[in-house]
């Protein structure tokens, strides 16, 4: 068996490994490269190996840096299966139209100036037909069920925490009736954030690949960067500024939506001012990207379900406008009211955020905030790393508004929460990649890993492959050993048994719906029901997927 890395080896975006075995060729992820124009160059290149030949994909998760290459991948020639969680699958029919659109539109654009300059016409990377042809090849899976590829290769999806529907993935593949363990991380969330479940925490691989995104780096508090945002906020309304807030639209603009809508509530103290400050997600990819999450509240983290049952969704509060059209975005530049504007792209490479960094960016007003990642090359890198003049739209832009970065809001895992994850696993896994991180973000966190866990891990560079011993493997009947344990039949028992009682109890209660009015409360316990049911169906189908110990 081999493992080729063909992206995310040299910096954070690209991701796409490609698994070869005896009788079966597959990618993890295929994602687009993002930061600079070298890298939109990448994007164009012919694949290192025949798309006809990939069997299936499967896909971590829906950030386009995992996925935005898929359309191109279908397009040349891909008829496979592209297997992710159900949440993720909603999420691809959100992100890929975007990226076709965004692709057809630049495309456009380019193409005027060539003729312009006599200069042959280009054709979009991949258009709007392509990302359709794509969705029709999407499989949704469960988080925790064992699935069967193949006649040799078993996966499972373990919540990885980072955006929604976001996975770890497991691999077992089987050559030679032995079965190897591959353990991909994806993007790895934060412990204890709001919205969603805590990253699995996986015991046992062959080979893991690994993430590195913040490898060399500590986050502060989230509830530190909670502080510094709100205070920033009041500071920079007051003096008659505008808050910018370059977010991604999947993850972070749904976790500011949720923090602000704890302010707003919470603190009768700035009762008077907050009614006049107004929150603006300034995105149709974030606004649809919002309704998949209140779609899918069955992966949601106890505390954010807790807030639904006791109707008040997190995820909405009555200083918050959704702004879909052009014209509702201009506007925005020209109300004088002070005001939060978050808008995408995150890395302020394509959108209305750039519009909006136009117009407030010379502003000593005006605060610009990051919450997330910066890849170089990018236009947030430059102004984050503190230049003074930045040029968009063929417009040099000289910067003076307030630099905010505020890294507690970051989706993705600091070096002690890799560190943590990785020291899950009950023994060493006989061969650590790390992928997905600058080169000293990667070298220094494998330092980190050999100091504190005593584990040697292989520093990703460029296009490798490397061929996967065979020895210490786990057998074929190991493995189904683990399938079912007595905790596993309770489990499913007791979710069946709940199942039970709240199909009994609406199905008997189904008369007030039928031409009676229905109380406040009658709704709110028929929502509360749905809600359980829900939740205990997905536990079901977890259970009695069946998955392997570890």
């Amino acid at each position: 068996m081999k493992i080729r890395f063909l992206g995310a080896s040299t910096s954070v975006t690209g991701s796409c490994h490609l698994i070869t075995t005896n009788n079966h060729k597959f990618l993890l992820d295929c994602g687009l490269f993002q930061g600079s124009d070298e890298m939109d160059e990448l994007n164009a290149k012919e694949f290192d190996f025949n798309p006809a030949e990939i069997e299936f994909l499967i896909l971590s998760h829906a950030h386009i840096d995992h996925s935005g290459r898929i359309p191109l991948l279908v397009k040349r020639g891909f008829k496979g299966k592209i297997y992710c969680t159900d949440a993720t699958a909603d999420l691809l029919d959100v992100m890929l139209k975007d990226s076709a659109s965004i692709q057809e539109r630049e495309t456009e654009w380019k193409n005027r100036k060539n003729q312009r300059a006599g200069k042959p016409l280009v054709e979009p990377l991949y258009t709007m037909a392509d990302a359709e042809a794509t969705l029709d090849n999407v499989v949704p899976i469960l988080y925790n069920q064992l699935i069967e590829l193949n006649e040799s290769v078993k996966v499972v999806f373990n919540d990885a925490g980072h955006i929604l529907g976001s996975s770890i993935v497991e691999l077992f593949i089987t050559e030679n009736d032995e079965v190897s363990k591959i353990v991909y991380s994806g993007d790895l969330g934060v412990r204890g954030r709001p919205i969603l479940r805590d990253p699995t925490i996986i015991k046992k691989a062959d080979y893991v690949i690994m993430e590195t995104t913040y490898g060399n780096r500590i986050h502060e508090k989230n509830s530190d960067s909670i502080e510094r945002l709100i205070d920033i906020v009041l500071k920079t309304t007051r003096r008659g500024g505008n808050v910018i807030i370059p977010s991604f639209a999947v993850g972070r603009t749904q976790e500011l939506i949720y923090e602000f809508n704890r302010f707003y509530e919470e603190h009768s103290e700035y009762k008077d001012e907050l009614k006049n400050i107004m929150v603006y997600v300034d995105s149709p990819m974030a606004i649809s990207a919002t309704e998949v999450f209140r779609r899918n509240a069955q992966v949601f983290d106890d505390e954010t379900r807790d807030y639904i049952l006791r109707g008040d969704h997190p995820l909405d509060f009555p200083n918050l406008v959704f702004t879909r059209t052009a014209e509702e975005s201009v506007a925005l530049n020209t109300n004088p009211n002070p005001k939060v504007i978050i808008s995408s792209s995150g890395m302020c490479e394509a959108g209305r955020i750039k519009h909006h960094l136009k117009h407030n960016l010379w502003n000593p007003k005006s605060s610009i905030v990051f919450v997330g990642y910066q890849a170089k090359g990018t236009l947030g890198y430059s102004i984050l790393n503190g230049d003074k003049r930045v040029t968009i739209f063929g417009e040099k832009i000289h910067v003076e508004a307030e630099i905010h970065n505020l890294e507690g809001f970051s989706g993705h895992a600091d070096k002690n929460g890799l560190l943590e994850w990785l020291a899950g696993f009950k023994q060493r896994p006989k061969q650590i990649f790390l992928v997905h991180g600058e080169e000293d973000s990667k070298k220094e966190f494998a330092n980190e890993v050999k100091s504190i866990l005593g584990y040697d891990c292989t520093i990703v560079e460029g296009d490798t492959e490397f061929t996967l011993t065979k020895h210490d493997v786990v057998s074929v009947d190991e493995m189904k050993k683990e399938l079912v344990s007595p905790e596993a039949l309770f489990e499913i028992k007791k979710n069946i048994s709940s199942v039970h009682n709240a199909l009994e109890y609406i199905l008997y209660n189904t008369h007030l719906a039928m031409g009676a009015d229905l109380t406040p409360e009658q709704i709110t316990e028929i929502n509360n029901l749905i809600i359980s049911l829900e939740k205990n169906t997905y536990n079901l189908g977890s259970v009695m997927s069946l998955k392997p110990e570890g």
